[in-house]
């Protein structure tokens, strides 16, 4: 295999961890987002008292939070 050949294959598999680094993140993402979901409609199915409402409404600001965290990795993971 000559030098060109190997820098090519390189960066096929740099391209590669890459994709796999970002199918991660992405599934992370889409399981928070599911989490925030459920949430949301055990909140509209159910008469809530203002505890129960300010718990979920913590657990919303954090999965929230985890998901900026998570779309900063994407966009730092400069390609």
């Amino acid at each position: 295999m000559d030098k060109d050949q190997q820098e090519y294959k390189k960066f096929l598999e740099e391209q590669l961890q890459w994709s796999i680094i970002r199918a991660q993140l992405l599934e992370e993402i889409d399981d928070k987002l599911h989490e925030m979901k459920a949430i949301a409609e055990y909140a509209m199915e159910n008469e809530l008292n203002q505890i129960e409402v300010k718990n979920l409404n913590g657990q919303l600001n954090i999965l929230k939070n985890e998901v900026a965290a998570l779309e900063q990795q994407l966009t730092s993971a400069v390609h």
